[in-house]
């Protein structure tokens, strides 16, 4: 296996392999959905990866959207939806290794929820953002309509699915070289991501990375006049309650609930307890 040079972190695509594949999609674009790009497109997209594939067609898996292949009939290959959910598991992974070394103090709670927060949507497709994916990525054309080289949902797991091709291709190093490549700065100031982030999103993020089931906010008060409303919300996992609080707003008072519950929760084996 040969693998390109290691680029800095902050990588972006040139601008001349970007205009190589706007062409080449502009003169191989069909009614039904994109054609796939031809295979040097690919290698374009393997040098931004710095990997060379001994088996391109994972590959070209981890780039197809269900939707091109469902409307392109006859088409062979397999869309990105297997890759991903184990890339997620890849990604949760090595993350928990740089975490783990890098903040040896720190507890699993705490490791568990800037985990979560590493791994949540906005960030990841940010990364894919940051690598210039969605330039390669097979869309249906009702996908290409609706911009779905710019949607969250889409770049996050196109994201998860290269690096589990990256991890079947080239073992765990290739995998780790890339979540180090592109998570490295932010390990290390944690503080970037929680600025502005609010608890409900938090704790939401914390619980999926646990495999535990979604809260629910119960009003469990409200009081005072018309024009001076108080809520009291608590926050209950499998119908126990782990944080309660107020606010002047129901919005106010749920976030409160939950940033209290953020502080009672603990992890424990990757479990909530």
């Amino acid at each position: 296996m040969t693998n390109y040079r290691q680029e800095p972190l902050i990588y972006q695509p040139n601008s001349a392999i970007r205009l190589s594949v706007a062409k080449n999609r502009l003169h191989r674009y069909s009614f039904k959905s994109e054609i796939k790009p031809l295979n040097i497109e690919l290698q374009q997209l393997e040098q931004l990866l710095n990997h060379r594939f001994n088996n391109p067609s994972l590959l070209s898996s981890a780039l197809t959207h269900p939707s091109y292949l469902h409307e392109s009939a006859g088409t062979d290959g397999d869309d990105y939806q297997r890759l991903e959910y184990l890339g997620d598991a890849v990604l949760g992974m090595l993350l928990a290794e740089m975490l783990y070394h890098a903040y040896p103090d720190w507890d699993e709670g705490s490791l568990s929820r800037f985990r979560a927060r590493l791994a949540g949507q906005d960030v990841l497709a940010d990364r894919a953002r940051m690598l210039g994916i969605g330039d390669f990525i097979f869309l249906g054309r009702g996908e290409v309509l609706t911009e779905g080289r710019a949607k969250d949902s889409i770049l996050s797991d196109i994201l998860e699915s290269l690096l589990a091709a990256l991890y079947l291709d080239g073992g765990l190093n290739a995998a780790r070289n890339m979540v180090e490549r592109l998570f490295l700065e932010l390990v290390a100031d944690p503080q970037a991501l929680t600025l502005g982030r609010d608890s409900k999103s938090e704790l939401q993020e914390l619980l999926s990375a646990c495999n535990a089931p979604l809260p629910e906010y119960k009003l469990v008060e409200e009081s005072g006049p018309p024009h001076d409303r108080n809520f009291q919300f608590q926050v209950l996992l499998d119908g126990r309650a782990v944080g309660e609080g107020q606010g002047k707003s129901k919005k106010n008072a749920q976030q409160a609930a939950a940033a209290q519950a953020l502080g009672n929760i603990k992890v424990v084996d990757g479990q909530i307890v």
